[in-house]
């Protein structure tokens, strides 16, 4: 039964409500494994802009019913996850991220479209779902995938990311996945070295040797700065001015390789561009450094700073770097990124430095950022505070009374 307020208008399909608004409102068929009919309503264009005239409400309306019919085929309908990982859903994730993104999450695409390879993509049920779920949170004893909670949580956000974007492109009706429970991320902690481990860990290296040498200097630099690895990786020496202690940090390094690479000009985010204020000592160690490289002809201004032969260092090799020195210092071993977050706790433990600075220092889009990451390391911080506020308010209470109570505890000042 129509709505007595809405009006037809000469196109089938196409009605102005009592305000003049024109909406366009249809059924597109019946959906072949439900059996239910397939309404669509809709006020706006396929750019969100309210539609101005019955036309462009007609215009929208026929776009939609020719994508529907062009997506339920025959061929489409029947479709398997399989083959809308490979020809939607992967091309169009690899054409929206960064490629060192894509590198990264390419694996995690394929582990989902492998685990729902032949199952229609209409066929896919909560049941699927909820076994994928339990899967990925099961250790590997047990039959499961043994992944942590953070790693299992991405992998299931993405799988749930893929059936939306299957909806969008109207191969489904819903998200079947949304009747599950998402995986929360968990708290994911990152192990960082104190000035103490740090101290413990340099104290290994014989920086005679070349290469040896090398590692002192990138492990420093990344503990006194916090810069990210791949701004790390990216760094040339026209990037440091010894003179005014400063560093830019303006690239990243995306690598395949070693001999694989290409060197961004923008960093993680859009805050992340940054000017960095170096320490006498950071100064001194990159300026014996540079000396050391331009012996064997490297320390020009292209040149990597983190090199001993003219090609930038890799992740895995910083990891291993890492992994060496820990050992012979026996303090715990850390990741490559934890020697950001090693960066912020000297800052925080040992200056007791400020949110915003850290933040700026960081390349933090926001403070709130910041916060989000390090808060905890600033437990303890305010003991020092604590301490100057004792004593400093001075107490000299009044020596009688200067209110008087009636019967109905009503106040009254003395006169």
């Amino acid at each position: 039964m129509k709505n007595k307020t809405q009006k037809t208008t000469k196109y089938p399909g196409v009605y102005v409500d009592d305000k003049g608004n024109f909406f366009y409102q249809s059924e597109f068929g019946i959906d072949r494994i439900t059996g239910k009919r397939i309404r669509k309503k809709g006020r706006k264009d396929v750019n969100g802009k309210p539609f101005a005239s019955a036309f462009e409400a007609n215009k929208e309306l026929t776009r939609l019913k020719r994508e529907y019919h062009k997506v339920n085929s025959y061929s489409n309908y029947k479709m398997t996850y399989e083959q809308f990982m490979n020809s939607v859903y992967i091309p169009y994730y690899q054409t929206n991220v960064e490629e060192s993104t894509f590198s990264v999450r390419k694996r995690i695409l394929e582990k989902i479209r492998d685990r729902f390879a032949s199952i229609p993509l209409r066929s896919i049920s909560v049941e699927d779902v909820q076994h994928f779920r339990t899967w990925l949170l099961t250790s590997i004893e047990n039959g499961g995938a043994g992944y942590s909670q953070s790693y299992a949580s991405l992998v299931f956000g993405t799988f749930r990311k893929s059936l939306e974007k299957a909806v969008e492109m109207q191969y489904l009706e819903m998200n079947i996945s949304k009747k599950v429970r998402a995986i929360p991320k968990g708290k994911a902690i990152v192990s960082y070295w104190t000035k103490e481990d740090f101290e413990k860990v340099i104290n290994q290296i014989y920086t005679e040797d070349f290469y040896e040498h090398l590692n002192f200097v990138m492990l420093w630099v990344y503990y006194m700065t916090g810069i990210r690895v791949n701004e790390g990786t990216a760094l040339w020496w026209n990037d440091v001015d010894l003179k005014n202690k400063r560093l830019r940090v303006h690239h990243m390094l995306i690598m395949k390789t070693r001999r694989e690479w290409k060197r961004n000009s923008y960093t993680k985010t859009e805050d992340g561009k940054r000017i960095i204020a170096l320490d006498d000592d950071t100064i001194n160690i990159l300026t014996m450094w540079r000396n050391r490289q331009l012996e064997i002809g490297l320390g020009n201004s292209n040149d990597f700073i983190f090199s001993y032969d003219g090609l930038p260092m890799i992740k895995s090799t910083i990891g291993r770097i890492i992994k060496r020195y820990s050992q012979f210092a026996g303090v715990t071993r850390i990741q490559a990124k934890g020697l950001r977050h090693s960066h912020a706790s000297y800052l925080i433990n040992e200056f007791n430095v400020s949110v915003l600075v850290l933040s700026q220092r960081m390349g933090h889009s926001s403070p709130e950022i910041t916060l989000k990451h390090y808060a905890h390391m600033w437990s303890g911080a305010d003991t020092v505070i604590a301490e100057e506020m004792s004593g400093n308010i001075k107490i000299e209470t009044a020596e009688y009374t200067k209110i008087i109570f009636n019967g109905n505890q009503v106040i009254k000042k003395k006169e």
